[in-house]
């Protein structure tokens, strides 16, 4: 125990930080143990935190620590339910990936026949040629993004499989790292767009965790358990706390009825490694699908200096270690989330050093089978465990709170008895020192005489005890243990167990205080029985073989010390320090020895120079006077405070310092102090010098302190002040600002916009007047009931909200703005007046913080529309009526034409199969191809969705020859129509192409440019239109080709009006003509091609529409 007042916490960082390097030390003696087949694997050393100290223990070296993180952190294998690739975050180019890549995104034979599996994906391919358009556009974007994590997670589709993936982003030092999540078919894939979608998952959860009463951790946590189960499905839910000591409890469980419960069993520190909880304090969610898969290696560039690092991967692979520890537990499958609070400085190897948070414990879910949770469900699991870290931080708070207000008030009356009696009065009046700390008996040695109080040992003892700590635990400075047994105190058996914990608080060899505590013999349910080294399977130990629970009986020890307490002992110790200089010197009157004398006269001289030294160097001004008024003490404070030195305060009258208004206050106090009366909380104008003279007075508040001799004569009058001149201006600027707000909140102004307000817990704190108004709900309807579920509702009890989903979205954003999130702008938001008119508005939500940062609660705003924007709006809405009313019928015409559309089918079938000739079947084939085309544009109903890019092209294998047959068959009839030939001009090789695609959307973009070109060609014998088609072949890997086609559709000049060229190009408008739309949405559909880009070229006396677009090649 050392003398500063944050002794307790930095006694507590050394120790944290010692028992983290010896745990970490622990973790890799665990881990070397299993990874040598040969060496006996002992556990049950792992389960003492403490290294043993004896000779013949093998510490690990520095080399075996780097290479145990090196396997955590970059291991280079990782989970086979997904895959891997790492590309430079500036080209693009892959520097890494996994070796299950190629199959999982189905690059292999068995999708494109001709493809190598090392071929389509290896070191330095471009990553945004394995997936569709609107994916690799959205890479780019993440990749020039800085807060990357907000994206996830990214839908991606397979170019040449279509296969959905969901692309969880990170960064690290060599580039970008991309894992990729197969979505399950009966899954819609989402994106960080549509996160909401998490967020719904969790709402009613967190809904429910929120309304739950405060002051009950056991009950929070239960509830946490079963709503996590009923979300994720797992056999098994626990919540595991963290201990100082760093082993684990259940504290909370919900499993199976058939499973063993867990819950109330300890597990030791090693069970979860120190490098596996720096993780979790980085990735709050970790998912093991399946134990007993064979991890997939990593391939990465060679030229890379050092293996890529895994740590921040969702698909990184477990240890061999944890795998079989996991399998030993009858576990396959897992899912962890973290849960953080607000950190301590004493733990820093468990705090989070950007966020300032400390890992609290875990939420572990475990199941008997593999089981793969889908990332939206995992980060809605995450939401939910963050709220749970919200309301566990706010109890700990509470309860930290209550404690140090006791131990301030205890500690502020154990201070004026210091300071109004002798020492003893702390522990012969009431509260006495046994209040200012938890324990079972506390005592005073003062003057070779005892004072106790409680349980303590006899004088005697004492007296061995003081000796016993001098001498062997630190001499002058103090001794705190939570056992005397374990310290090594001789007698301590002797004392037995009704002491066992000490504080010890040295203030001089013959002053110490005291404070015991009783042995707290307890019971801790170990899960994991002892290990036995015989127990092996083959020539490899288990860890953890076996988990059935033991008792072990922690006996001679007392409950922990914490930091709060300790720095109350170390506040009493030195003001009793500072209080001995006050004391009589009758202590060394009659002492015989001169020698002693002049010890005890310097150890006085120490004191003395040490009260000066504090005074100087107080916090508030403080100066002194003698009887007749005159300065003779003036601390550094007061002179930085006045602007007036030291040498210069020093022998003026107190009264020329001080304003005229206070002079007669300042005398009055002197006078009361000459009589022994000291005065407090006088409020005094003091005069600023020097720099500060152009600034107000200073206002002080002043509590005096007579000056008295050995003959107890008061001989002048110590004042000692709290500058507060600061704090009366802000006061000042406060009600300034106070009544603006005020005036502003409830003015009757149309500018002011309806503003409500809420608590950090929710409870609605303003409501104004046009709120009021805006609302039909009278402020004191509203304030200090819960905004959600009192105010705002789902029904008719007060101001009721559109719908249910409407309150959901609400929870949701008010939740993700008190968190500290960014602040909400516009978010539509709708409810019903009290008389029942409905009313729209734009909510805009900030988070309000007090000068720490922390959020304090919610300020809204709602921007209500102006009676020209509501007109806008119903028109809006008749125009959506309108719009629906049409799509309605356009529904009724595709219904109308799939029954015909469906004979056709089935009368082509019947012809296939009556034996017609090659030029019959070709015919029929071509036939076919358009009766597809015809189906494929009559049920396109997202239009929004070309005209976004997100429309999704097929991918089936078409020969390229039909394919043209098809698109020349549409337009024959238009050109008998209008005498103008077709002349198709390409290669015989392109006839022979088969290629991979949407050959149904190439069909309707070549059919749709072929017919436009012909319709606007003049009616002149003897013209034509060219339909050419020109071809460039380029290899990907050995086998692997893709072609670029062109496709040139060449007619005479003018060619198309200008109009229907912009129309074309430009935004779909509402006067878009029908020819414009059909072009305007070939275009579109070009571009959702591989490569695919449509121009239209003007000449003098042709024009021409060119189209190009890649597809793999067969």
């Amino acid at each position: 125990m050392s003398s500063g007042s944050n002794s307790g916490s930095c006694s507590t960082r050394s120790r944290n930080n010692s028992r983290v390097t010896s745990q970490v030390l622990a973790d890799v003696k665990l881990h070397g143990n299993f990874e040598e087949s040969e060496r006996l694997f002992d556990y049950s050393a792992s389960i003492n935190v403490n290294m043993p100290t004896s000779s013949s223990y093998d510490i690990p070296s520095s080399s075996d620590v780097s290479t145990y993180l090196q396997k955590n952190q970059r291991g280079m294998l990782i989970q086979p339910f997904g895959c891997l690739i790492v590309v430079d975050d500036k080209t693009l180019k892959v520097i890494a990936f996994s070796e299950n890549a190629q199959e999982m995104l189905g690059l292999t034979p068995h999708t494109v026949p001709s493809m190598e599996q090392r071929e389509a994906l290896s070191i330095g391919t471009d990553v945004q040629s394995l997936f569709q358009s609107q994916g690799s556009s959205a890479l780019q974007k993440a990749a020039d993004f800085g807060e990357i994590s907000i994206l996830n997670p990214i839908a991606l589709h397979c170019r040449t499989s279509g296969k959905p993936f969901y692309a969880i982003l990170h960064r690290i030092e060599q580039g970008l790292v991309i894992d990729l999540e197969p979505v399950s078919p009966d899954e819609v894939p989402v994106t960080a767009a549509g996160a909401l979608k998490s967020y719904k998952l969790a709402a009613k959860s967190i809904s429910r965790l929120q309304a739950l009463p405060s002051g009950n951790m056991s009950f929070l946590c239960d509830a946490l358990v079963k709503e996590v189960s009923e979300l994720t499905g797992y056999d098994r839910v626990m919540v595991y706390k963290f201990h100082e000591d760093g082993h684990g409890e259940v504290i909370a469980e919900c499993c199976k009825l058939d499973l063993e419960p867990y819950l109330g069993l300890h597990y030791a520190a090693t069970d979860i490694p120190q490098a596996s909880r720096f993780l979790f304090m980085r990735n709050k969610v970790r998912m093991i699908c399946d134990c007993s898969a064979v991890p997939v290696k990593v391939v990465q560039d060679k030229s890379l200096s050092q293996p890529i690092s895994l740590s921040g991967s969702t698909l990184r692979a477990p240890h061999g270690c944890h795998a079989q520890y996991m399998s030993n537990m009858g576990s396959v499958a897992s899912l962890v989330m973290s849960v953080t609070i607000s950190g301590s400085d004493s733990d820093e190897m468990n705090r989070d050093l950007q966020t300032g948070r400390t890992l609290w414990g875990l939420v572990v879910c475990h199941h008997a089978r593999p089981r793969v949770v889908p990332f939206p469900l995992r980060y809605a699991c995450e939401f939910l465990t963050q709220v749970f870290g919200v309301q566990i931080n706010k109890e700990a708070e509470s309860a930290l709170l209550l404690k140090e207000k006791r131990i301030l008030q205890t500690q502020s009356v154990l201070c004026d008895m210091l300071f109004r009696n002798a020492p003893i009065g702390i522990v012969t009046q009431s509260p006495n020192i046994m209040d200012l700390v938890k324990c079972d008996g506390a005592a005073l040695y003062y003057r070779d005489k005892l004072w106790s109080l409680g349980v303590t040992p006899t004088e005697t003892q004492i007296r061995d005890i003081i000796d016993w700590v001098l001498k062997n635990q630190g001499g002058n400075i103090g001794f705190t243990t939570e056992s005397l047994m374990e310290s090594g105190y001789p007698d301590a058996s002797v004392l037995g167990e009704s002491i066992c914990g000490m504080a010890a608080v040295y203030i001089t060899e013959k002053v110490f205080l005291f404070w015991f505590r009783s042995g707290t013999a307890k019971q801790i349910k170990w899960g994991g029985a002892r290990h036995d080294p015989d127990d092996r399977d083959g020539k490899r130990m288990h860890p953890r073989s076996s988990f059935k629970a033991f008792m072990e009986i922690v006996r001679w020890k007392s409950m922990p010390w914490d930091d709060m307490e300790m720095d109350a002992i170390n506040s009493l110790q030195l003001i009793i320090k500072g209080s001995l200089q006050e004391e009589h010197p009758e202590t060394v009157v009659n002492v015989p020895f001169v020698d002693n004398r002049v010890q005890k006269v310097d150890e006085m001289c120490v004191i003395v120079n040490e009260m000066v030294r504090l005074i100087d160097t107080a916090a508030v001004p403080i100066f002194a006077v003698d009887s007749s008024g005159v300065i003779n003490g003036w601390n550094s404070k007061a002179a930085e405070v006045t602007g007036l030195a030291v040498e210069q305060a020093i022998g003026k009258p107190v009264s020329d310092l001080v304003e005229d208004d206070s002079a007669i206050t300042v005398n009055n106090m002197l006078a009361l102090a000459l009589q022994g009366r000291e005065e407090c909380g006088a409020e005094i104008m003091i005069r600023a010098f020097g720099p500060k003279r152009k600034s107000s007075p200073i206002e002080l508040v002043v509590n005096t302190c007579c000056s008295r001799d050995t003959t107890n004569n008061v001989l002048g009058v110590c004042f000692i002040g709290q500058d507060v001149t600061g704090q009366k201006t802000l006061i000042e600027k406060y009600s300034r600002v106070q009544g603006d707000y005020a005036r502003i909140m409830w003015s009757p102004s149309t500018l002011i916009p309806p503003i409500f307000m809420t608590t950090e817990n929710g409870l609605c704190s303003e409501w104004n007047d046009a709120m009021q108004k805006l609302s039909g709900i009278k402020r004191e309807e509203a304030v200090n009931k819960m905004l959600l579920g009192e105010v705002f509702t789902s029904n008719d009890s007060c101001c009721r909200l559109q719908d249910h989903d409407t309150l959901t979205k609400l929870r949701i954003a008010l939740n993700a703005v008190s968190s500290g999130q960014d602040n909400i702008e516009k978010l539509l938001f709708g409810f019903y007046h009290r008389n029942g008119s409905f009313v729209e508005a734009l909510l805009s939500a900030n988070k309000r913080t007090d000068i720490e940062g922390k959020v304090t609660g919610i300020l809204c705003f709602l921007q209500v529309p102006s009676p020209e924007l509501q007109y806008a709006l119903q028109v809006q809405r008749i125009s959506e009526q309108t719009m629906a009313c049409a799509v309605n019928k356009m529904a009724y015409l595709r219904q109308q034409v799939e029954n015909p559309e469906k004979a056709i089918s089935f009368l082509q079938d019947v012809l296939r199969s009556s034996g017609l000739n090659e030029e019959q079947m070709q015919l029929l084939s071509t036939s076919v191809s358009c009766r597809e085309q015809l189906a494929k544009v009559i049920s396109d109903s997202d239009i929004e969705g070309i005209e976004d890019g997100y429309v999704q092209l097929g991918c089936s294998e078409f020969s390229l020859e039909e394919s043209l047959e098809a698109v020349v068959k549409q337009v024959m009839e238009l050109s008998i129509e209008r005498k103008v030939q077709i002349i198709c001009d390409y290669p015989h090789e392109v006839s022979l192409m088969r290629l991979y695609g949407d050959s149904l959307r190439l069909q309707q973009i070549l059919s749709e440019t072929l017919s436009n070109s012909i319709r606007f060609t003049p009616a002149l014998k003897g013209l034509s239109v060219s339909f050419k088609v020109m071809s460039r072949i380029e290899s990907i890997g050995k086998r692997m080709k893709r072609v670029e086609l062109e496709f040139r559709i060449i007619h005479p000049a003018p060619g198309l009006p200008d109009d229907l060229v912009r129309e074309m190009f430009q935004p779909l408008r509402k006067d878009t003509s029908r020819e414009g739309l059909g072009l305007h949405i070939t275009q579109k559909l070009v571009k959702l091609m591989e490569g695919g880009t449509l121009r239209y070229l003007r000449e003098s006396e042709m024009s021409a529409f060119v189209v190009l677009a890649e597809f793999p090649l067969i």
